[in-house]
């Protein structure tokens, strides 16, 4: 597991049915994309995230493969509609087999 890693995200607390709303994510994480050395000369390992998936009450609502050029710390802002009040999963998968979640209910109304 990459050391330090912190996702955030920003949902607002209710929405009306069928409103569309703004959500935002960061994750902190350093992102090394394999091509670099310590200094001893050694090889960096690759250490990206590599995937995010948002899912909304066990719906797919974004799901995005990433790739080496991926900045440090991704961040996404997106806006999705709310059909009812329920809760949004955040995922994130790291090369090194690390997955990162993060969750958030929205009200109705």
């Amino acid at each position: 597991m990459a050391k330090g890693v912190k996702p955030r995200v920003k949902v607002p607390k209710s929405a009306s049915p069928g409103e569309t709303i703004t959500i935002k994510t960061l994750i902190r994480h350093k992102m090394e994309s394999g091509q670099r050395r310590d200094k001893q000369g050694t090889l960096i390992p690759r250490s990206i995230i590599n995937r995010f998936v948002v899912d909304f009450n066990g719906q797919n609502v974004i799901d995005v493969t990433m790739q080496p050029a991926i900045s440090t710390n991704p961040y996404f802002q997106f806006d999705a509609v709310v059909p009812e009040a329920g809760e949004f999963t955040f995922t994130w998968y790291d090369d090194d087999g690390s997955v990162y979640t993060k969750s958030r209910k929205i009200k109705a109304g």
